[in-house]
């Protein structure tokens, strides 16, 4: 009876102090990127993520790794997750200058020069300023909750960002976004095309009759001209697009003018499209 006495006693004891051991053991510790620690025990640890399960839990969770600054292991082994670098970081390096941080893209747009076109081929620059200073006037009325850059201050912040026409190609809009601190992009283009001419021919004939003193007729001279002339008429189109400071495109639409017109105009399909855009209020 001792016997089963003492194996008891030694059995409780054994539990105990497993029970001890157990409570004071140390937890795992993940240490985030943006500085929160969880606590926990770690399960497994991939190329890719980490698992872990939190104390007194027994749900697994999943990590990223590449959330992950540092593990501090349970022994007291410190783990450092290497790290590449985070596109905000390569971006600094970058000859294109961080003007803003993403908080403050907010609502914010920026409108682009627009590109013209004169029968597909390259035109004047100015009618791509004109067009862009319309588009703000036009947007500008209606824009409730959102910040427009004005034209003149988007312009200067391109070109000082060496952003120029000839260079805009080699840089994405997520750049463009982040030159300008905006969150959306309107980029568009004008164009026109040479339609049909329209000739226009007048004429006229004048006649006087002569007379002598007794107010007979003596004679009829008349004499006519004639005049022509051709208006050239053109057919114009206007596409728009708008991007997201992640480059996403979240409007693309073009829009033709239903008549040609004699004089380029391009304000009927340009308020069509930003009547429709998403960023338009009404």
């Amino acid at each position: 009876m001792k016997k089963i006495y003492l194996i008891l006693m030694c059995l409780m004891v054994t539990v105990s102090t497993f029970a001890q051991n157990q409570g004071n053991q140390k937890p795992d510790v993940i240490k985030k990127n943006n500085g929160e620690e969880i606590k926990g025990k770690i399960i497994r640890i991939t190329d890719a993520d980490v698992s872990f399960v939190y104390d007194g839990e027994t749900a697994e969770y999943v990590i990223k790794k590449s959330d992950i600054a540092q593990i501090v292991h349970s022994s007291g082994r410190i783990e450092t997750i290497s790290q590449t670098a985070s596109p905000a970081e390569t971006r600094q390096k970058d000859q294109v200058a961080m003007t803003a941080t993403p908080a403050d893209h907010h609502n914010k747009i920026a409108i682009l020069p627009f590109t013209f076109l004169m029968d597909n081929q390259p035109g004047a620059d100015a009618i791509g300023l004109k067009a862009q200073q319309d588009a703000f006037a036009l947007l500008s009325q209606h824009s409730a909750g959102y910040t427009i850059l004005d034209p003149r201050t988007t312009n200067a912040m391109l070109i000082q960002a060496g952003a120029t026409k000839d260079k805009m190609i080699g840089f994405t809009m997520k750049n463009i976004c982040d030159i300008l601190g905006v969150e959306y992009v309107i980029d568009g283009t004008v164009t026109q095309n040479k339609g049909y001419q329209t000739s226009y021919t007048s004429a006229s004939d004048n006649s006087s009759v002569k007379r002598d003193d007794a107010d007979k007729v003596k004679g009829i001279s008349s004499y006519g001209s004639s005049s022509s002339s051709a208006v050239q008429r053109f057919d114009v189109s206007v596409s728009l697009q708008i991007y997201m400071d992640n480059n996403a495109s979240i409007y693309n639409e073009s829009h033709k003018a239903f008549l040609s017109n004699t004089d380029g105009s391009y304000n009927g399909p340009l308020e069509y499209l930003l009547k429709r855009a998403p960023l338009y209020r009404k």
